[in-house]
């Protein structure tokens, strides 16, 4: 009975592991797919969160550590290490694991239902950041193009909006003026391939 014990112990081990990489792989594949310019949309909004795929990674090791420990000192120590790591490692994943602000615009392309022109906020400090995307499809297949990034520190952007169904304008303040950029879209997939200045 007691080598059954072992067994199973071994086991519940072993499927805790192998959620553990489970949950890692998700949480990299979402953050892949949030960087990347042209990424699955879906799997971004639903796997890039660091803070949460951090804590539930370090639960399950530690859920693992405990079953596999013997005796009652070697798993409160376990405990005691996993609680503590979380409680270090959970704030730092939130701020390394940045990923974007608030979306606080978002406007559908003229004549292309399909695709959409979003601007997120968000700030470095005290410093804001702009980043725009177009979103292009819907469903499972939503992609999200990186269409621009202006940092707070030097710039501001002051407007972003639809010129035709494939071309994206942004106004930057420089300073002393403002700036103008046409992004030209590919008409097929909403991938940007061509930025026209206009001072």
């Amino acid at each position: 009975m007691a080598e059954m014990t072992d067994r199973r112990r071994r086991a519940a081990v072993l499927v805790l592991v192998g959620v553990a990489g489970l949950l890692i792989l998700g949480a990299w594949t979402g953050r892949r797919e949030r960087r990347r310019s042209g990424g699955l949309l879906l799997a971004a909004q639903l796997l890039d969160h660091p803070v949460v795929f951090t804590v539930a990674v370090r639960a399950t090791l530690t859920a693992a550590l405990l079953l596999a420990a013997r005796g009652a000192v070697l798993r409160t120590l376990f405990l005691v290490a996993g609680v503590l790591g979380t409680l270090v490692v959970t704030p730092a994943a939130g701020l390394f694991g940045f990923s974007g602000g608030q979306e606080t615009m978002r406007a559908g392309a003229p004549d292309r239902p399909d695709r959409h022109l979003v601007v997120e906020e968000g700030a470095a400090m005290v410093d804001p950041l702009w980043w725009v995307y177009v979103d292009e499809g819907s469903g499972l297949t939503a992609r999200r193009w990186h269409v621009g990034f202006v940092d707070g520190d030097y710039y501001a952007l002051r407007a972003a909006e639809w010129d035709g169904p494939d071309r994206v304008r942004l106004t930057v303040d420089v300073g002393e003026r403002d700036e103008v950029h046409v992004v030209e879209l590919s008409p097929s997939d909403g991938r940007p391939h061509r930025m026209v200045d206009r001072g």
